[in-house]
C-alpha cells in the first residue's frame, strides 16, 4: 500500500497549513535533485513530498483526501509517472519557493535552463461524495435509485472558456504567454506565476456573464444508480466520470456513493449470513416436525428435530445474503424459541398435569445434570465454611 501523505511529510493528520508548509520546505530542499545529483532514491522522495504537499496544501483536495483515504483518492492516477512526475514536482517546488514564499528555486540558483511553464493546461475535475440510505430489502434484492446532487459543469454559454460568446482570450502582455514572470531579488532572478494572468498566459477580454469568467457553473444533476444485491452499510460504490467536470479539457472526477442500510425487524446480518428468531410450539419442540420460517426469498419449510431445546440454532444453507462478488449465497441461521403455552383451559391443565407427573429423570436429563452440579457446589461450599 502506498505511504500516507501525512506520513510522507512527517506531520500529524490535524497539522496546520503552516506546519505542512514548513515540513515540505525542509524535505523539498533535502531531496531536491540538484542537491542529490544522480541519486534516484532522492529523486523519488522529492516527487513523493511534492505530491503530498500539492494535495495537503489545497483545502479542497485535503478535504477529499481525508474523506476518501489515500487509495481511493489516488486511484485515478497522477501525472503519468516518470519524467512527467518529475516535471510536475519541479513546478510545485518553483511555485513554492518562487511565487509563494519570496525565496529561490534551485533551478535559478544553480543556473538551470528551463523555458517556463504555462498554467493553462488541463485540470481534472474534483471527486464527489454522496451518502445514500437504503432499505434492507434494497440491499438484499438490488434496486435502481435516482441520485440528484449539485456539481460544477462547463458553462453552457461559453463552453467552459470563460469568455463572453463572440469574444476570446489574448496573450498576456506581462509574461508573453509563458505564465511566468521573472523578478530580480538581489543577485538572484526568481521566476513565479504571472500576477497579471494568474499563470495561465492568457487574459480574458470579456468575461462570460453567466459564469463570470470561471468557465464553470453549479447545477443540479440527476442520474440512475444501480444498487447490486448484497451491499451493506459501509459499502462504497465508485461511479466513474460522475464527479465535477474537468477544466480546459481535463477528465471529470468520480462520484463515490457511501451506503447505509436501515435495520430490519426480522433479520440481523453478519457478513453474508443472516440471523433471525422464530418461535415454535411446545409440541413441535417435543415431538419434532416441520415449521414455516421466513427467508429473504419467501417462506420456507424447516425440519425441527424431536427434543429441540429453546435457543437451538438451526441452519438453512444458501438462504442468506447474495454475494457481491458472484460467489455462493450466505446461510440463514434460525434461533428457535420454544413458546410456553398460556391461558390453558381446565381440561388442558389436567392433561398437562398428568403428563408432568409421568416424567422421569430420563425425560429431563439437563435438569438432572444441573441438580447434581448444584448439590456438588453446595457440599464444597459447606466444607469450606
Amino acid at each position: 500500500m502506498a505511504q500516507d501523505y501525512y506520513q510522507i511529510l512527517g506531520v500529524e493528520r490535524g497539522a496546520s497549513a503552516d506546519e505542512i508548509k514548513k515540513a515540505y520546505r525542509k524535505l523539498a530542499i533535502k531531496y531536491h535533485p540538484d542537491k542529490n545529483p544522480g541519486n534516484k532514491e532522492a529523486e523519488e522522495k522529492f516527487k513523493e513530498v511534492s505530491a503530498a504537499y500539492e494535495t495537503l496544501s489545497d483545502p479542497d483536495k485535503k478535504r477529499q483526501y481525508d474523506q476518501f483515504g489515500h487509495d481511493a483518492y489516488t486511484s485515478r492516477g497522477g501525472a503519468g509517472g516518470g519524467a512527467a512526475d518529475f516535471r510536475h514536482a519541479q513546478d510545485i517546488f518553483s511555485q513554492f519557493f518562487g511565487g509563494g514564499g519570496g525565496g529561490f528555486s534551485f533551478e535559478d540558483l544553480f543556473g538551470g535552463g528551463g523555458h517556463g511553464r504555462s498554467y493553462n493546461g488541463p485540470v481534472d475535475g474534483n471527486d464527489l461524495r454522496y451518502d445514500l440510505e437504503i432499505s434492507f430489502e434494497d440491499a438484499m434484492y438490488g434496486a435502481d435509485k435516482k441520485i440528484t446532487l449539485p456539481q460544477m459543469v462547463d458553462c453552457p454559454d461559453c463552453s467552459g472558456s470563460g469568455c463572453e460568446p463572440g469574444t476570446g482570450k489574448k496573450t498576456c502582455s506581462t509574461c508573453g504567454g509563458t505564465g511566468q514572470q521573472t523578478i530580480s531579488q538581489g543577485f538572484f532572478s526568481v521566476r513565479q506565476p504571472c500576477r497579471t494572468c494568474g499563470g495561465t498566459g492568457q487574459i480574458i477580454e470579456k468575461p462570460c456573464r453567466k459564469c463570470r469568467g470561471r468557465g464553470q457553473v453549479r447545477v443540479e444533476k440527476s442520474f440512475q444508480l444501480h444498487i447490486q444485491p448484497g451491499v451493506d452499510t459501509g459499502s462504497r460504490l465508485r461511479v466513474p466520470g460522475k464527479g465535477e467536470a474537468g477544466q480546459r479539457g481535463g477528465q471529470p472526477g468520480d462520484l463515490y456513493v457511501f451506503i447505509t442500510v436501515r435495520p430490519n425487524e426480522i433479520f440481523q446480518r453478519n457478513g453474508n449470513d443472516l440471523m433471525c428468531e422464530v418461535p415454535i410450539p411446545f409440541t413441535a419442540a417435543v415431538l419434532g416436525g416441520v415449521v414455516e420460517v421466513p427467508t429473504i426469498t419467501g417462506k420456507a419449510k424447516m425440519r425441527v428435530p424431536a427434543g429441540t431445546q429453546s435457543g437451538t440454532v438451526l441452519r438453512l444453507k444458501g438462504k442468506g445474503v447474495p454475494s457481491l462478488r458472484g460467489g455462493a449465497r450466505g446461510d440463514l441461521h434460525i434461533r428457535v424459541v420454544v413458546e410456553t403455552p398460556v391461558a390453558l383451559s381446565k381440561e388442558q391443565l389436567e392433561t398437562l398435569t398428568k403428563f408432568s407427573d409421568s416424567l422421569t429423570d430420563k425425560n429431563q436429563p439437563r435438569q438432572k445434570s444441573y441438580a447434581e452440579r448444584a448439590r456438588q457446589f453446595m457440599r464444597e461450599d459447606q466444607a469450606q465454611s
